[in-house]
């Protein structure tokens, strides 16, 4: 019996370093790319260790684009929109959790049935309308959206707070709290997995971000790294760039690799702990 029990966990044991050796291969194979020499990288067979180690790579890149400037600007829309996603989908998703009016399950629906929209869809529309406001090629297309909510992040933290007893609440009321203070000093610091599930997950999708910022962006002092890795792929110089845009990948790539490693237990937990309660 103990010996059917090792090799089962020994089993499980590889399946779970054999998965996590492919999911670490783009990685590395992007890191190694980055210190190759031009025209190294897609030599056959493949050479997965640099040689020679090209350093310079890291310093050549500035000189094609601004990368600070771009480092800078992709940071201000992330920030702000992180921001904004969090804290709308705080008092969003609480107040679909506990407070209780008229048509709230049918408006919780209606928003829940926007996940089905793609973004494609309602493009043109968001477009005209900052169009008509004169906010193209300004941040704020990117950023102000965001403090409207996002249906996914309103559910994920709404499912959260149905875990948390009323007592508290309850008990918090008695003693003379207000509404915004129960949310912030009570229900916030017990739904902080979900919180930083919200957060990373935004971070994410707005540093990561192409298409936004390509229809709202386009004087290059505002653009972002995404859009800075995609001019250096239409460069029209006739030179082999792609060892610099494997440097620019680095860039984008690295901050979130960081953060996630920082906040893996807390995102997991958010994961497995939301939707307990229907």
């Amino acid at each position: 019996m103990k010996v059917t029990r090792f090799f089962q966990k020994s089993l499980g044991y590889l399946i779970l370093v054999g998965g996590g050796l492919i999911m670490v291969v783009p990685f590395f194979w992007l890191f190694s790319s980055s210190l190759k020499a031009p025209g190294k990288i897609f030599v056959y067979p493949p050479q997965w260790i640099p040689n020679p180690v090209r350093l310079q790579n890291y310093v050549d890149v500035f000189d094609e684009v601004p990368v600070l400037l771009y480092f800078s600007n992709t940071l201000i829309i992330t920030v702000f929109s992180t921001i904004g996603t969090v804290l709308c989908t705080i008092l969003t998703g609480y107040g679909f959790a506990r407070l209780r009016f008229k048509g709230r399950d049918t408006v919780f629906g209606i928003l829940l049935a926007t996940l089905m929209l793609p973004y494609v869809v309602t493009m043109i529309p968001i477009y005209v309308m900052f169009s008509k406001l004169h906010l193209v090629n300004t941040f704020l297309p990117l950023i102000l959206p965001n403090y409207f909510g996002e249906a996914f992040y309103i559910f994920l933290l709404r499912q959260f707070f149905r875990t948390i007893p009323v007592e508290l609440e309850d008990a918090a009321r008695i003693d003379g709290a207000s509404r915004l203070r129960i949310i912030f000093q009570i229900m916030v610091p017990l739904a902080k997995p979900a919180i930083i599930v919200v957060t990373i997950q935004s971070v994410l999708d707005n540093w990561n971000a192409f298409m936004q910022p390509l229809i709202f962006l386009s004087k290059q002092r505002l653009w972002t790294l995404a859009l800075g890795l995609n001019s250096l792929q239409h460069q029209e110089s006739g030179l082999d760039l792609t060892h610099l845009m494997m440097v620019m990948a680095v860039f984008m790539v690295t901050p979130v690799v960081i953060i996630y490693f920082l906040a893996q237990k807390q995102f997991i937990q958010g994961i497995v702990l939301t939707g307990m309660k229907a």
